[in-house]
C-alpha cells in the first residue's frame, strides 16, 4: 500500500476507526499523489520568475489558444477555462456549492459537513461512492423499482450482492417503509456493514417521501448503526429541489443522517445537471457527512477539538475520493465549473430557477388532473408521484414492453416500459398542450392491443 495511503488511513482510524472498517479495499488503497501534481500547485503559488512545472502550453504569460476555440466562449477568461482542474474541483465553486447545500437544507445547520468533490456529472459521483465503499459481495440494498443504471454501477462493476425491498405498498399510496425496514434489519443481522442507497426525487417514478416518512427513514437507519452495524448511505439527490407538492419533504435525507453516529457515513451524491438544467456540462458533486468516535449523538458535535478532527477526518476523505478521480479522468471540465460557477453568481439565479422550477410544476399538476379522469382506471394504475421528471402507471392486462413497441410504431410515441407492467412517462419533455393527448393516446393502444388478443 502507498505510504500516503497509509497516512490517510491512519488519520482516519485515529478518528473514527468505524469509517476505516466501512471502506472498500479500494478506498482503503486511494490516496492522493504528491508528485506532480502537488509540485506543481506549490510552483503556482511561489514560482514568480518561471514556472515549468505543468504540462499545458502557453504564450505571452497566457494560456496558449486557438481563436476558432475561443470565439465559441464569451464571458470566460481563456485561462478559467483551457487549463486542466484541480482533481477537487475549482475551489471557489466547491465552496459556493457547500454554502448552497446549507441554504437548501436548514436541518444542517450547525453541522460540520465536508467540502463537496467535483464530479463528471452525477453518474461519476455513484460510480466514485461505490469505489470507496463497496467490495465485492456487499449487500446493497435497494428499492424493487430503481435507476437501471445502479445495477451496472454496484453489480457489474463493483461486483455487490443487490437485495431489493418493495418501492411502495401494495395499493400504491406510499413507499412501502415497512418493507425497507424490514430488508435493513435483515441484513443488519447477517453483515457487518451494509449499505443503501436513497433517490428522492425518485427515478422512475417522482415519489419523494413525505416529513414524517423520511423522519421514519432516518430513524431506522440511525437505530441500526446504534445497534453497532456500520450502514453506508448515498443520497441520490439527482433532482434535488424540484419538490411540487406541500407535504412533500424538501430537503435530502442527508440533512437528518450527517454526524447522526459514530458508525453511520452519510454521503450526498447531487449537482447541477438537473437542479440548473445542464446536463451535458456533466457537473456533480459527493460530500459527506459523517461523526467521530467520541460524538454519540448530533447532540454532541461543536467543540473546537471535535470539528478539528472533523476536519482532517473530512480532508482525508476528499484526499481519497479526488485520488479516485485522478486514477480515472484525472479532473473534470474546466470549462463546465466555470460556466456553473458564473450562473450561481448571476444576480437573477434564483428567479431563472424558479421560473423552471414552475413550469415543471404546473406539468406534474396538470398531469394529476387529467388522470383523475375514471376513463383511465380500466387501463393502469398511478404510482404516486410528487416530484422531480418522471411518472410510471401500472398496465392492467397489457405487456409493457409490447405497448411501448405498439405506441412508437404505429402512434409515433416514445415511453420507457420496464419490466412486463410499467411504464415510465417523462413529463419534464412535455409541453402542458401535449399531457391529455399522450395520455388519450397510451389507453387507445391499450384497447388496440386488447382488441387484437380478443
Amino acid at each position: 500500500m502507498n505510504p500516503l495511503a497509509v497516512e490517510l488511513n491512519s488519520v482516519i482510524e485515529n478518528i473514527n476507526p468505524h469509517i476505516l472498517e466501512m471502506l472498500s479495499e479500494m478506498g482503503k488503497k486511494l490516496y492522493f499523489p504528491k508528485g506532480i501534481l502537488t509540485q506543481s500547485a506549490e510552483a503556482k503559488q511561489k514560482a514568480h520568475r518561471i514556472n515549468a512545472t505543468i504540462g499545458i502550453a502557453k504564450q505571452n504569460n497566457k494560456v496558449m489558444a486557438l481563436p476558432s476555440v475561443t470565439s465559441l466562449v464569451n464571458g470566460i477568461d481563456p485561462d478559467n477555462f483551457l487549463p486542466y482542474a484541480s482533481s477537487f474541483g475549482i475551489p471557489e465553486l466547491r465552496e459556493r456549492w457547500k454554502t448552497s447545500l446549507f441554504k437548501k437544507n436548514p436541518s444542517l445547520a450547525g453541522r460540520q459537513i465536508s467540502l463537496p468533490v467535483v464530479t463528471g456529472g452525477i453518474t461519476h459521483a455513484v460510480s466514485i461512492f461505490a469505489d470507496l465503499w463497496i467490495d465485492a459481495n456487499d449487500t446493497v440494498i435497494l428499492p424493487d423499482m430503481m435507476w437501471g443504471n445502479y445495477s451496472m454501477t454496484f453489480g457489474v462493476r463493483n461486483r455487490a450482492k443487490i437485495l431489493q425491498y418493495n418501492t411502495y405498498t401494495p395499493d400504491l399510496k406510499q413507499m412501502d417503509i415497512d418493507s425497507f425496514e424490514a430488508m435493513m434489519l435483515q441484513e443488519a443481522s447477517r453483515n457487518k456493514k451494509i449499505i443503501t442507497l436513497l433517490n428522492f426525487p425518485h427515478n422512475p417514478t417522482g415519489y419523494t417521501v413525505s416529513v414524517e416518512e423520511a423522519k421514519r427513514i432516518a430513524s431506522i437507519i440511525i437505530s441500526i448503526a446504534k445497534g453497532g452495524t456500520n450502514v453506508v448511505v448515498g443520497c441520490d439527490d439527482a433532482y434535488f429541489g424540484l419538490f411540487f407538492e406541500d407535504a412533500t419533504m424538501k430537503e435530502s435525507l442527508f440533512s437528518l443522517l450527517a454526524g447522526a453516529d459514530k458508525r453511520l457515513v452519510a454521503v450526498k451524491l447531487d449537482g447541477a445537471t438537473k437542479e440548473d438544467y445542464v446536463w451535458g456540462l456533466r457537473t456533480g458533486f459527493i460530500t459527506y457527512g459523517i461523526a467521530t468516535a467520541s460524538c454519540a449523538s448530533i447532540a454532541d458535535s461543536g467543540s473546537a477539538a471535535e470539528n478539528s478532527a472533523l476536519s482532517d477526518l473530512y480532508l482525508a476523505l476528499e484526499k481519497k475520493t479526488a485520488g479516485c478521480i485522478r486514477g480515472c479522468v484525472s479532473n473534470v471540465s474546466h470549462l463546465s465549473q466555470s460556466i456553473v460557477l458564473k450562473s450561481m453568481d448571476d444576480e437573477h439565479y434564483p428567479e431563472y430557477k424558479q421560473e423552471k422550477f414552475n413550469l415543471l410544476k404546473s406539468r406534474a399538476l396538470t398531469i394529476k388532473e387529467v388522470l383523475k379522469d375514471p376513463v383511465y382506471s380500466n387501463a393502469w394504475d398511478v404510482y404516486p408521484f410528487n416530484s422531480g421528471y418522471f411518472m410510471c402507471i401500472r398496465l392492467k392486462g397489457v405487456d409493457a414492453e409490447r405497448l411501448r413497441l405498439h405506441m412508437l410504431n404505429n402512434y409515433g410515441i416514445g415511453l420507457i416500459s420496464i419490466g412486463s407492467t410499467q411504464i415510465r412517462v417523462a413529463f419534464s419533455c412535455l409541453e402542458q398542450e401535449q399531457v391529455k393527448v399522450l395520455f388519450d393516446m397510451i389507453l387507445q393502444g391499450i384497447n388496440d392491443l386488447r382488441a387484437a388478443c380478443s
